[in-house]
């Protein structure tokens, strides 16, 4: 029997390293597409920006506070998600900082990094620092799922199936299929032994009803903010939209747009919202003006703050 390979530093950099520029190629290559597609629209976009510099300030203002919600449920998820007590003001200012570098490097590797780095600080091994992010992602992923069922279920006929080939039918089940039959395969027992870990690291903490109940209920107020957010602009733009329905639109636009690793979403997220919402009957130029709102909120205005709180976090240690 052939020995498996020793894995050395070199190799796993080497490794890490390629894995980064597939990733941002892959970025690139959505942002360009998304440019060239703002470009065609760019009539559209100027008239979606100017009905938003004339849009309610109140609803907008109540947006922000619900982007500012979105940071204080982020960092109840995390420390949900360990079993250690966490310093609160630093897991906070570390959220925030997460948010912006999210922003900058592709597949939430920035904000993966910072996470990662700040559980280290707190005196976690990196395993179950990575462990941690692993069971945040997952619960945040149910919590999605138990949302978009419930608010499909209350808005019937707003998401349809799309219409799958029978071809591509039998090439994902054969795929499945054959990868399920290859159980000696590096990748397999990799995917087994990460899946125990998360499972370990969930059963861990729900062990404690405090942290499960902080890793639950932040990862739903944390969706729950979001579309807060979204509902705020289209209130403020007069987009007659009700308040679930448009949070159904974000849940499935965001999850739809998370398998393209983009900074933020930036590019998948706002084409896949804005076609979400033109889908509904909104106007192109309604739509833009939404996508422009939430994007401001979320991500342009606190960029700048984001990197500051990076930076202090970086000189002090505390990542």
């Amino acid at each position: 029997m052939t020995a498996p390979p020793v894995l050395t530093p070199t190799t796993t950099t080497a490794r890490t390293r390629r894995r980064v520029c597939w990733q941002t190629a892959l970025t690139l290559g959505v942002l360009v597409a998304a440019a060239c597609l703002t470009r065609r629209q760019w009539p559209v976009v100027v008239t979606g920006a100017g009905r938003l510099a004339v849009a309610d300030e109140g609803w907008l203002l109540v947006g922000a506070v619900a982007a500012l919600a979105t940071w204080v449920s982020a960092a109840l998820a995390q420390q949900g998600a360990v079993a250690e007590r966490l310093p609160s003001a630093r897991l906070l200012a570390a959220q925030f900082a997460a948010s912006a570098a999210n922003h900058v490097l592709p597949a939430g590797l920035g904000a993966g990094a910072v996470n990662v780095r700040f559980l280290m600080r707190c005196g976690l091994p990196v395993g179950r620092s990575a462990g941690a992010l692993a069971v945040k992602a997952t619960v945040g992923a149910a919590v999605r799922i138990v949302l978009i069922a419930g608010l499909a279920a209350t808005c019937p006929g707003v998401l349809r199936v799309p219409h799958v080939p029978a071809g591509v039918v039998a090439v994902l089940v054969a795929a499945a299929m054959l990868v399920a039959a290859l159980p000696r395969t590096r990748l397999w027992p990799r995917l087994r032994r990460g899946s125990a870990a998360v499972a370990a690291d969930i059963r861990t903490v729900h062990a404690r009803p405090s942290r499960a109940a902080a890793l639950w209920g932040g990862s739903l107020a944390f969706a729950a903010a979001h579309s807060l957010v979204l509902i705020c602009v289209t209130q403020a733009v007069e987009l007659p939209l009700s308040p679930a329905r448009v949070a159904l639109l974000y849940l499935a636009a965001s999850s739809a747009a998370a398998l393209l690793p983009t900074p933020g979403g930036i590019g998948s997220l706002d084409a896949a919202l804005a076609f979400a919402l033109t889908a509904s009957g909104a106007p192109g130029a309604t739509a833009a003006s939404v996508v422009l709102g939430y994007r401001l909120l979320t991500v342009w205005l606190p960029l700048v703050p984001g990197l500051l709180v990076l930076g202090v976090l970086i000189r002090r240690k505390a990542l």
